[in-house]
């Protein structure tokens, strides 16, 4: 009887052990940081930068592991800024790529990455020499050759060149693998900020920028698309109050020099990129309302259309004013925090 008992015993505390440790592993997995690629068009308009700045704290709670920062803007001072940013940040290892060939749009607007390498006293930067940023789309391979299987998120805040690319990328020394496949095998999905699909119809800027390279986006990449719309972020103004007052802590910042260097202060500024990367951080909650699945198309007139259809692998984000509000405070929580390492 007492061999039985004590057999039952060992095989119980096993068991519990064991599920112990499975748990634990589980546990593990769910709070593992989640890979990401930011790519932008730093520079054209700030709410890159506020957005960029966003993925810095998601990293500070381990919440994201920041891959690479990639630019598709066709300027210089652009990856400057990221290479800026991640070393002021605390970040100076994560790799900036930058796009060849891009689409022209230094005139858009006030370029606030030019007044922020120009600034004085001078921000450090990691790499010194402009030429060394390599290309974007080399970057996006070895960096996701190196990833696990579907578990990097891109979040794309500009135009689509350098994704084209990357998907009409041919094998290389990195992995045998074309740019559609090793999307295919690596990426978990694609949080994009593009495209009108309710309210005023409009020709979004981050797809007419580069029509040809959002279309084939849209048609060729394999994995999950959730899109933030225009009329999402102009629904949700950052403060300029905030910009003015919670910063004091810093006697130089570059996302807010870049701030004051974009507009006339004080102005309140949508926030359209920051929804595709506060999306791909934390999911919908009680941010957002999720469309049903469908397809996305940029059409022959360069507007963007949205098809519902049960098997599509597009949706796209919708907010109504409550969560818009719920938003903007969860923005302001995450950018007024110190970084880490400050």
């Amino acid at each position: 009887m007492t061999d039985k008992r004590f057999s039952l015993s060992f095989l119980l505390i096993t068991y519990i052990i064991f599920i112990g440790c499975s748990n634990l592993k589980k546990a593990t997995a769910i709070n593992k940081p989640l890979p990401v690629i930011f790519e932008t068009d730093m520079g054209n308009d700030i709410d890159d930068a506020l957005a960029l700045d966003m993925l810095y704290k998601y990293a500070d709670k381990k919440m994201v592991k920041l891959l690479a920062v990639s630019s598709n803007k066709n300027n210089t001072t652009s990856a400057i800024y990221l290479d800026i940013m991640n070393t002021w940040y605390g970040y100076p290892k994560i790799p900036v790529g930058k796009v060849v060939n891009g689409a022209n749009s230094e005139h858009d607007a006030v370029n606030y990455t030019q007044a922020v390498a120009v600034y004085q006293p001078a921000f450090k930067r990691t790499t010194k020499d402009t030429a060394a940023y390599p290309e974007s789309v080399n970057l996006y391979r070895r960096v996701l050759s190196e990833a696990a299987d579907h578990s990097v998120v891109i979040v794309s805040v500009g135009f689509s060149t350098n994704l084209a690319k990357l998907l009409n990328s041919p094998p290389d020394s990195y992995t045998g693998l074309n740019g559609k496949a090793l999307v295919a095998k690596k990426v978990k999905f694609l949080s994009v900020m593009a495209g009108n699909f309710e309210g005023k119809k409009m020709k979004e800027y981050n797809v007419i920028k580069d029509v040809p390279a959002a279309r084939e986006l849209f048609q060729e990449w394999p994995t999950e698309i959730v899109v933030s719309p225009f009329e999402v972020g102009e629904q949700i103004r950052y403060p300029a109050t905030s910009i003015l007052n919670d910063f004091k802590w810093a006697a130089h910042h570059p996302m807010v020099i870049a701030y004051e260097s974009y507009a006339k202060m004080p102005y309140d500024r949508q926030t359209w990129d920051l929804t595709a990367v506060l999306y791909a951080a934390e999911g919908a909650k009680d941010y957002f309302s999720v469309s049903e699945p469908g397809t996305i198309k940029v059409l022959a007139d360069e507007f963007t259309a949205f098809t519902p259809n049960p098997t599509g692998k597009h949706r796209y984000l919708k907010v109504n004013a409550e969560q818009a509000e719920g938003v903007k405070k969860r923005f302001i929580e995450l950018i007024t925090t110190p970084p880490a390492l400050k």
